[in-house]
């Protein structure tokens, strides 16, 4: 006679019980609407994973990346020596920071505002305007960026000379930059960044704003009691998301704006990426790309693990595994 607490179990795991073959005949369909993201990662994760080796040789053309010389850990040596290695990082935690951090806040205030509108046709207007940023190309946005600054033709000169200001050599000073940069960011992704809180707010249950009004709640006592709190699970799944590719930066956003060859903006604009597409692009040196390139997932991949870790820490029900 089976046991209250083997029924129990089996009520727990369905599948118990079934073969491997019969679990996997069973979900078909969900195996199959799955194959193309898992061919993806395949593809274009796994399988380009031996080509790591060339972070750890010299490679050689002739002699391809498998005969190619050995240099172990030399290609990391040659960055945390002349310094590259720790100004790449630096810029690309702080621009991914100031990203992660305002990008998220101005998504959550556009959300809230969003869902205060009481005009459905001047909402549906205002997100129009709002997502059409998103969609603007990288190259397009460069060439704005570059007919507004540019120190002989540019807007914004334009407009100090008939004001009776000096002209701003945008281009030949690095310092204002990383605030030029986090603006065009922020102008191109809040608007779309902010539907995945909107969709959020969307699911939480009228009756309890409707009892909150009762209770004599305010709009801001509202957003301040009932809809931030309930965004919370939401901004730490995004966070933790986002910290995983901190050392991951927008190539399209800081080539098409910087460009390859301005080397005066390169202390404050240079990046992970940027630094291995001029590896590869200009100087051909495909060991220190990889090596590059290796370092920031091994990073990438720590800093996961860790806020994950935190976050089970303090939240439990908030962690990603």
């Amino acid at each position: 006679m089976q046991t209250t607490e083997s029924i129990a179990l089996k009520q727990k795991t369905p599948y118990a019980g079934i073969s491997r073959t019969k679990k996997l005949w069973n979900n078909r369909t969900l195996l199959l609407m799955c194959s193309p993201a898992i061919l993806f990662f395949i593809i274009f994760a796994y399988l380009p994973m031996p080509g790591l080796y060339l972070a750890f040789i010299k490679y050689n053309y002739s002699d391809g990346i498998f005969r190619s010389m050995f240099v172990g850990f030399d290609n990391f040596r040659f960055l945390v020596i002349n310094g590259d290695l720790w100004r790449l990082t630096v810029n690309t935690i702080l621009y991914n920071l100031a990203f992660i951090i305002l990008g998220n806040v101005l998504q959550i205030v556009v959300a809230v505002l969003l869902n205060e509108l009481r005009k459905k046709w001047f909402k549906k207007v205002a997100q129009t305007f709002m997502f059409l940023p998103y969609f603007i190309s990288a190259v397009l946005i460069g060439l704005i960026a570059y007919n507004f600054l540019s120190y002989d033709y540019g807007i914004l000169n334009s407009v100090l000379e008939s004001l009776g200001f000096n002209p701003v050599k945008t281009y030949s000073d690095p310092h204002i930059w990383p605030f030029i940069i986090v603006l065009v960011y922020l102008w191109q992704t809040t608007g779309y960044g902010s539907i995945v809180y909107f969709a959020a707010i969307m699911g939480l249950d009228s009756e309890i704003i409707e009892a909150a009004e009762i209770d004599g709640a305010n709009a801001f006592k509202r957003i301040i009691h009932i809809i931030i709190p309930w965004l919370k699970p939401t901004f730490i799944i995004l966070l933790l998301f986002s910290l995983g590719g901190i050392l991951k930066g927008n190539f399209g956003l800081f080539y098409n704006l910087v460009g390859a060859s301005n080397t005066m903006l390169f202390p404050t604009t240079d990046i992970i990426e940027t630094y291995v597409f001029r590896s590869l692009m200009n100087n051909f040196n495909f060991s220190m790309g990889s090596a590059v390139s290796l370092y920031q997932s091994v990073f990438g991949f720590i800093i996961v693990v860790s806020s994950n870790w935190f976050v089970k820490k303090v939240s439990p029900e908030n962690s990603l595994f």
